[in-house]
């Protein structure tokens, strides 16, 4: 079984669980730990893609009350701001208490969330609802990472981290793939598009909170309890040039998809217009599905070689969604997405694995929360600076500035990466 590894010469409150009848958890989860992996993993999948859904939705908000496309991205700022207050706040407080009690509320205000849509979908509550939903997804990603390497590795002690890294990534990028389509599908076919496809994320989000309450506790609670403190955004977890090279690889590949994502119903119904839900939700799906794919595809590479292939297809990605918008071309806006896609997805799964490895036991839902934070910051900043820009100048060109400044990370990511690797 993995060894105990204390974070400091004083123990810490909480430790990942070595044996796997000991915890507290273990007493009240009733499913195994390799059930309840893949238990964890779907409750992940789920909760992403709920979130993921009203991305195909905007038009339908915007014909209905009337508000211009700048207000989407006032309402995805919104959602971003959740997510890092959630991350400062609660991402790293399943350290000391323990994943399922952070998992299993923030999966009722995910609940929460999906109620208000169904209550009311006027933009006011939309702005509530996201940032609720923030909330939620900033103490979800984090812990269900953390939680998912906990129970392979109480599952599969001697075993590498790939499966924890393919399924990890999977179910957060898989979530995000699944949820436009879903909802795009739902919004073409049936009616009642803003209500529908809420109905149906509410009877999978019960479904992801009795997953998560039958499956086992992963951390251990010891006598004392350290004082709350906010997230500490630090790079001392094990290798700061590789922690920061990470950080940045990570805000980069987000920020990839958040752009694409935000682009993607507005530039289909806008600028093609090319109206269809279920287009622009399965523009948003190839993206992730290229991103899950890729990622699965590059697990035998070294973890060098994967780092550098994910950097390059992040920059020509870039590279086609600028000449994409440019052209106003369908297919090559759609190809720019699979490349971009794969890119990000490599990289993620690179940058979570290779945080999770380096940090200590008792920090790695810190450590890991601190990587979503940048990578959060990376899927809401450009996003909601291109919105900006658009507003006031083409969209080709807000498109090039961000493209530039995100190639200028990729690059600074690299060197990082290159220089953490010779040392």
């Amino acid at each position: 079984m993995p060894s105990r590894a204390p974070s400091s010469a004083t123990p810490s409150a909480t430790t990942p669980v070595t044996a796997p009848n000991r915890s507290a958890g273990t007493r009240i989860g009733s499913a195994s730990h390799g059930a309840s992996f893949w238990l964890v993993a779907a409750a992940f999948m789920i909760a992403m893609a709920f979130n993921a859904v009203p991305s195909p939705l905007y038009p339908l908000y915007q014909q209905r009350d009337g508000f211009a496309t700048l207000m989407v991205t006032v309402v995805f700022a919104v959602f971003a701001f959740g997510v890092a207050t959630s991350l400062i706040m609660a991402g790293h407080v399943s350290d000391w208490i323990g994943r399922k009690r952070i998992l299993l509320p923030a999966l009722g205000l995910e609940l929460v969330t999906d109620i208000l849509f169904l209550a009311s979908p006027s933009l006011s509550v939309l702005i509530v609802a996201r940032l609720l939903g923030g909330v939620g997804i900033g103490m979800i990603t984090a812990t269900a990472t953390a939680h998912l390497h906990d129970l392979h590795r109480a599952h599969r002690p001697h075993a590498g981290p790939d499966r924890f890294e393919i399924v990890s990534t999977g179910a957060n990028l898989g979530g995000l793939a699944v949820g436009p389509l879903v909802a795009g599908a739902l919004a073409q076919y049936v009616d009642h598009p803003l209500r529908v496809p809420y109905l149906v994320f509410g009877v999978l989000l019960l479904l992801a909170i009795l997953a998560v309450a039958v499956a086992p506790e992963t951390v251990e609670l010891l006598t004392s309890r350290p004082a709350y403190r906010p997230q500490r955004v630090s790079a001392d977890h094990g290798d700061r040039p590789a922690y920061i090279a990470a950080a940045a690889a990570g805000f980069a590949a987000f920020a990839i998809n958040g752009v694409y994502t935000a682009l993607s119903a507005g530039f289909l119904l806008g600028v093609l217009h090319k109206p269809g839900h279920l287009l622009a939700g399965a523009a948003a799906c190839v993206l992730m599905a290229a991103a899950v794919i890729a990622q699965t595809a590059a697990n035998p590479l070294s973890a060098s070689v994967r780092r550098g292939l994910g950097l390059g297809l992040g920059v020509a990605g870039l590279v086609l969604l600028a000449v994409g918008v440019q052209s106003a071309d369908l297919t090559i806006f759609l190809v720019a997405g699979i490349v971009a896609g794969a890119g990000s997805g490599i990289l993620t799964k690179s940058v979570i694995g290779a945080v999770a490895a380096m940090a200590e036991p008792g920090k790695r839902g810190e450590a890991i929360s601190g990587l979503f934070l940048f990578c959060y910051a990376g899927m809401s900043l450009p996003a909601v600076g291109v919105g900006i820009l658009s507003h006031y100048l083409a969209l080709t060109t807000a498109v090039y500035i961000f493209s530039v400044v995100l190639v200028a990370v990729l690059a600074g990511a690299a060197l990082l990466s290159f220089r953490s690797s010779r040392s």
